[in-house]
């Protein structure tokens, strides 16, 4: 009896012997919680950034998200300034500070956020008092034009690089650029992944001091430094209502490693788009469209349009046929404004951003992870190419 072909998950994070032994040695050295692995995946995540930035870890890009616009002093009566096509956690840590996000439809080809869809908002929201532009699936906004609007209406921009890491803006890399600050995010799913965990990236020395504050109850003082320290150290001060947003050593132990192989994983990634590209070119659908080639895209997703009017079925079919196939896929975004608390909040209608909803409506995410052989790219190629196929209108 023949076998079926083993499931391919949509993702899975790329795991080695040396990242299982640093955790070993992590667990074994005592010192478990945030201390002398963190901050040498901060010092080795700065020097990767480059450009002169300081980075503060986290336990997540959203802890980092929201620690950045606290920072800048966002609160009650402030607007924010972003992408509904996006996941929920880059507008949500807008309200936990009790300001209010304010959407921007995207850009068609990139599904990052449409500056001159920006302006727009901005001419009619006086009370905006950032912009979090989200690199999405790993290609960089326009930060030229973005950073041109921010500057005229006088705001700061948080970069959401959740899905950016490696990738370039005018040759620099994001986290380098000169904004308040940039977010990444080491979910299981991420182009590097710590399980959970994130990492604030900044110049601001002031904004970076409030974050190491704000990270841990609004401390002082670093635990490590309070119990390591040979001379009685016992003592710390809370300055502020803070947070618990430190990252573990036993997480930071893995993201030492897995920053070390970000350039491999990602030059993985850029080779299995590229077979995918081609293996799609005459079918009914739009692969993603690479806006500035001489870019790093950092190839988090990789997120085919259907040309739906040319099928017979629709997306959500699709996707169940892949899934009987053995083929793992994903949606990315349902766009916040279908959601029902973006919708009942604010009143919004499915058609207030014909752009992320016409994308949303098409997308299907395909499996680009560094675990991937030869043999599952091409078997993802020919099961898309025959369920579509089949099913032509």
């Amino acid at each position: 009896m023949r076998s079926e072909p083993p499931f391919i998950p949509f993702a899975i994070p790329d795991i080695g012997e040396e990242e299982i032994a640093e955790v070993v040695r992590c667990l074994r050295s005592g010192w478990i919680t945030t201390g002398p692995m963190a901050r040498q995946f901060e010092s080795d995540f700065a020097q990767f950034i480059g450009g002169g930035v300081e980075a503060v870890s986290v336990n997540s890009a959203t802890a980092g998200l929201h620690l950045a616009l606290e920072a800048l002093g966002i609160g009650p009566g402030d607007r924010v300034l972003t992408t509904p096509y996006t996941f929920t956690a880059t507008a949500e840590v807008v309200r936990y500070l009790g300001a209010e996000p304010v959407f921007a439809d995207i850009d068609p080809r990139t599904f990052n956020l449409d500056p001159a869809a920006a302006a727009e908002v901005l001419k009619r929201e006086s009370a905006v008092k950032a912009i979090i532009p989200v690199h999405f699936a790993g290609q960089s906004c326009e930060m030229d034009e973005l950073g041109k609007l921010a500057a005229t209406a006088g705001i700061h921009v948080v970069e959401d690089a959740a899905h950016a890491l490696p990738a370039t803006w005018k040759g620099a890399m994001i986290g380098a650029l000169p904004t308040a600050a940039a977010v990444f995010s080491f979910y299981a799913t991420k182009t590097i992944a710590t399980g959970e965990g994130g990492m604030i990236v900044s110049r601001n020395k002031e904004l970076l001091a409030r974050a190491r504050t704000m990270r841990l109850h609004g401390i002082n003082r670093d635990v490590f430094d309070r119990y390591q320290s040979k001379t009685p150290a016992w003592y710390y001060e809370v300055v502020a209502p803070g947070f618990k947003y430190n990252m573990p050593d036993v997480a930071a132990a893995i993201g030492v490693h897995q920053l070390r192989k970000a350039g491999q994983f990602r030059q993985r990634r850029a080779a299995i788009a590229a077979a995918y590209t081609v293996g799609f070119a005459d079918l009914p659908l739009r692969t993603p469209v690479v806006v500035h080639p001489d870019e790093l895209h950092a190839w988090h997703l990789y997120v085919l349009q259907l040309d739906l009017p040319a099928l017979r079925i629709g997306r959500d079919r699709v996707i169940e046929l892949l899934a009987e196939r053995g083929i793992g896929t994903s949606v990315h975004f349902i766009p916040l404004h279908l959601h029902p608390y973006w919708r009942d909040r604010y009143g919004f209608r499915p058609g207030d951003f014909p752009q992320a909803l016409q994308a949303y409506e098409r997308a299907v995410s395909l499996p680009i992870h560094t675990r991937l052989s030869a043999d599952d790219v091409s078997r993802v190629i020919e099961t898309v190419r025959d369920v579509l196929l089949a099913n032509l209108a």
